[in-house]
């Protein structure tokens, strides 16, 4: 499972994982089962291109409908994936409460969970960025710093915006060896070798040939995010200061650079 808090870290990951010969992955890259039912709007119609796509949606479908969480249903999503290694990659899951992922670890205590984590200045304005392109939210004056902390202070953007807090909810519940952290800076400093990393501690071999992709292929390249004013990235630093602190101490690798990105 890919906990991920940024879509283009978890797109790039199920692309990689998807065209991988000792993987079987969903149709759909993000299955929003543990926060919604998968009771969600799809931008695009889902891959169906044999019988384990079909049977898989058509078990999802029925699963949708279903007024609770049904764990041992949902685990028989992915039948179809025979022998092969399988996955959800849903970055919502960074918001899962304490009881929601307790219950979840319990029922799979064998899960294995890969957090990607990112700085979460990058990672808001990336966000913001998404939505106004996507017409989630309505466009706002980037350089008007009372329209961005507004958007700053919706729940759904502060539940995913402090991934030390993300990574110790599900620490309490997973087994050290069973939960993996990267980051986003790895994926723009050496993607071959994120890619390596990845496969390996999923159980993968990560030299075996197939029709796979260039570890540094990126469908979201190119992608127009929304410009940053100096004086917004100065705001966004301040509100974030001591997240940014606590990632550097509690997340390690990259995250120890984080704070001196804004003169901390």
């Amino acid at each position: 499972m890919c906990i991920g808090a940024h879509k283009g870290g978890t797109t790039w990951l199920y692309q990689q994982l998807d065209s991988h010969p000792d993987f079987w992955m969903p149709p759909v890259k993000e299955l929003h089962y543990f926060d919604q039912l998968s009771r969600v709007q799809r931008s695009a119609p889902p891959r169906c291109k044999d019988e384990r796509d079909r049977l898989f949606l058509e078990r999802l479908k029925s699963l949708s409908v279903e007024p609770s969480m049904d764990l041992e249903n949902y685990a028989r999503l992915f039948e179809p994936k025979g022998l092969l290694l399988s996955g959800d990659i849903s970055p919502n899951y960074s918001t899962l409460s304490s009881k929601v992922v307790r219950r979840i670890v319990g029922y799979f205590p064998n899960l294995k969970v890969i957090f990607l984590a990112r700085d979460p200045v990058e990672r808001v304005w990336s966000h913001l960025s998404m939505e106004v392109r996507s017409r989630q939210i309505e466009p706002f004056d980037v350089t008007d710093i009372d329209a961005v902390h507004r958007n700053l202070l919706r729940r759904g953007m502060r539940l995913r915006s402090y991934p030390s807090a993300v990574v110790m909810r599900w620490k309490r519940y997973v087994h050290p060896e069973r939960l993996r952290i990267w980051f986003f800076d790895d994926l723009q400093k050496d993607p071959t070798e994120l890619r390596r990393s990845i496969l390996c501690f999923l159980g993968a071999d990560p030299d075996k040939p197939g029709g796979q992709l260039r570890a540094d292929y990126n469908s979201w390249a190119g992608i127009e995010k929304l410009p940053l004013p100096d004086k917004v990235r100065t705001h966004l630093a301040q509100f974030f200061k001591k997240e940014l602190k606590a990632c550097a101490a509690r997340l390690g690798g990259p995250a120890r650079e984080w704070p001196a990105r804004y003169g901390f």
